[in-house]
């Protein structure tokens, strides 16, 4: 009986003492960040419902942008420029400017009864320039070619890096959401306990229960936005394996030039669509032939004496230029579409180019600003939870400050990502591959 009353007396005195330091080490301590299913695919998730993820430690950037543009969907495409290019070259190479004729033919001459056998050959000829314009064309075609190809993996490059950034700032989200959500079972846990010692009310324990079934929501949604960004990874790039390091250095350009590989991809479709139309104009009125022929009754009539005729000529053409002016439009048409494309395209990069180094700008201010308020936060809520162990404030401004210092802690963890992110997408609008 004694021992029972000496428990009555003291209980209530140690319960906030028991309560201080139990709530200090399950919010103060530093939470070990829980490794993401890409480090050990058999952790727990919320849903029966998973994307794994792995690291490669022998993959790097480059190499993964290389692997995605062996599957990407534009390689036909790129693999079919590269094929006209070769016919043009060849084309060019030719002798003669088409494809040669061969003639066979019989004559009769019913007034004097005479047989005859004839055969000829006719050779398009080059016209003048006309060749020199095919090899130009030719060249264009292989070197925007080339452009494009280089134009679609930096394409490729952007993807992947945002695919990266936006999976490593929901893998941030969601260990915070897994974090927070074993403080509240920690937190409600002591609270529990507290009113069993009867130190607290029912309702400060429904309250706590409450804002522990709010943060399994939140973990909930948190792993279905992980799981949604790995897939849309997994879709860019085919496989399931991520680099072990993907950071990049800010490169030193202060603004996109020339040699941007989107804006360079398309003057060289400028010059090679300029080509073209020199080719079609070289063309003219249509193509010179020279022709050869042979006329010969031996062997075809039997009062033959042999006699074989022999001619030569040259076939020029002239007033069909009118008829070639249809196909000229048309390739004007295209040419000034892709001028106007390119007039377009640079204001697009300017426009990329000013938010990628302002948002670099903001971010770098905004981590200073965000550590600092996560240290402030986690002071204050140091202080706070002190207060509640004593009975100063109430369970509900506890939550308010816990919530506060949570989605400090938060923010300066996507602040310090965004910076990363941040660095890779102005090397994306700078054209600059990993």
């Amino acid at each position: 009986m004694y021992f029972l009353t000496v428990i009555r007396k003291f209980v209530p005195r140690l319960a906030p003492a028991l309560f201080l330091s139990t709530l200090f080490l399950a919010l103060t301590l530093p939470v070990q960040a829980l490794p993401s299913d890409w480090q050990n695919p058999e952790i727990a998730h919320a849903v029966d419902h998973h994307d794994p993820i792995f690291l490669d430690e022998t993959l790097s950037l480059a190499k993964l942008i290389d692997l995605t543009m062996e599957k990407y969907p534009d390689t036909t495409w790129l693999n079919a420029l590269e094929e006209q290019a070769a016919a043009i070259n060849e084309r060019s190479q030719s002798w003669t400017a088409g494809a040669t004729q061969a003639t066979l033919g019989y004559q009769s001459m019913s007034t004097f009864k005479l047989n005859y056998g004839s055969v000829g050959l006719q050779v398009p000829l080059w016209n003048l320039g006309q060749r020199d314009a095919e090899h130009q064309l030719a060249t264009q075609a292989e070197t925007s070619a080339e452009a494009q190809a280089t134009a679609i993996k930096l394409r490729v490059a952007g993807l992947i890096r945002g695919a990266l950034w936006d999976m490593d700032l929901a893998k941030i989200r969601y260990e915070q959401a897994q974090a927070e959500l074993g403080i509240y079972e920690r937190l409600l846990s002591s609270i529990h306990r507290r009113v069993e010692l009867g130190d607290l009310p029912k309702a400060d324990e429904l309250l706590a229960k409450s804002e522990l079934l709010q943060k399994r929501s939140t973990f909930t949604n948190a792993e279905a936005e992980l799981m949604h960004s790995r897939k849309r990874y997994t879709s860019i790039t085919q496989i399931n394996k991520v680099p072990l390091h993907y950071e990049e250095e800010l490169v030193a350009l202060k603004e996109y030039g020339q040699n941007h590989p989107s804006l360079a991809a398309i003057n060289h479709q400028i010059e090679h669509k300029q080509a073209e139309l020199n080719a079609l104009k070289a063309i003219g009125s249509g193509q010179s032939h020279a022709i050869a022929g042979l006329l010969s009754d031996e062997g075809i009539d039997s009062r033959s004496n042999k006699a074989e005729f022999f001619n030569v000529g040259v076939i020029v053409p002239f007033g069909g230029s009118v008829h070639a002016q249809p196909q000229i439009a048309a390739l004007n048409v295209e040419l000034n579409k892709l001028i106007a494309e390119r007039a377009q395209l640079n204001r697009n990069l300017e426009q990329a180019h000013h938010e990628a180094e302002h948002n670099l700008e903001v971010n770098r201010v905004e981590l200073d600003t965000a550590n600092e308020q996560k240290a402030v936060s986690e002071e204050l809520l140091t202080m706070t939870q002190l207060a509640f162990s004593v009975g100063e404030i109430h369970l509900l401004d506890l939550l308010k400050i816990e919530s506060r210092t949570q989605q400090a802690i938060l923010y300066a963890k996507e602040r310090a990502v965004m910076l990363q992110r941040d660095k890779a997408l102005y090397n994306q609008a700078v054209g600059m591959m990993p």
